[in-house]
């Protein structure tokens, strides 16, 4: 019975790891991320949990560890990175730690967004996970009286943009698709 539950952890814990990962982007230069740590003395937590810039070589510096390679990873694999190097050092046992991607743009680095022209209120917003391009389209204020909802333009980095038909479609994720940072989005008129 013991061995179930074991097993059973195991694979629940596995799923939730698979499971926050799906969603996730890759670090970025000058993206803030904040990191936490728990199962630690707690005169050293309050060192190492903070908001860190990535820097230009795309790292972040951690108390003991030194620098440690952002750029490209994903939030969950910067965690296991950083726990496996403080059990590694043997400077921590069993260290928690959590890094998110800290949504808050303004002084300390970019927010990552998207472009939208043909809107009321044309220029970059916010990305968000698992917007939408009708979502998108909203938030910029809407199509302008003459924008053109049938013939929504998407240009995605490296990719050949696509035209998506959103005046019946809107909730259809294989024409409603999710809006990636950097996307543009063109209203036609």
């Amino acid at each position: 019975m013991k061995q179930a539950l074991i097993v059973f952890q195991f694979l629940f814990v596995s799923l939730s790891s698979v499971m926050a990962q799906s969603g996730e982007l890759p670090l970025r230069k000058g993206d803030r991320i904040t990191i936490s740590i728990g199962a630690i003395p707690d005169n050293e937590v309050a060192q190492i949990r903070g908001i860190y810039t990535i820097s230009d070589s795309g790292t972040v510096n951690l108390l003991h560890i030194g620098e440690v390679k952002a750029q490209g990873v994903k939030p969950s694999s910067l965690q296991k990175v950083i726990e496996q190097t403080y059990v590694a050092r043997e400077i921590y046992t069993r260290p928690n730690v959590l890094v998110s991607i800290d949504g808050g743009g303004g002084e300390g680095g970019p927010t990552r967004n998207v472009t939208i022209t043909g809107v009321n209120k044309p220029g970059a917003i916010p990305f968000k996970q698992n917007m939408s391009l009708t979502q998108a389209i909203m938030t910029a204020g809407g199509p302008t009286p003459f924008g053109n909802m049938k013939k929504v333009k998407l240009i995605r980095s490296g990719r050949v943009p696509t035209i998506h038909n959103l005046t019946s479609n809107a909730g259809n994720p294989q024409v409603d698709v999710q809006v990636e940072p950097d996307d543009q989005i063109i209203v036609p008129e």
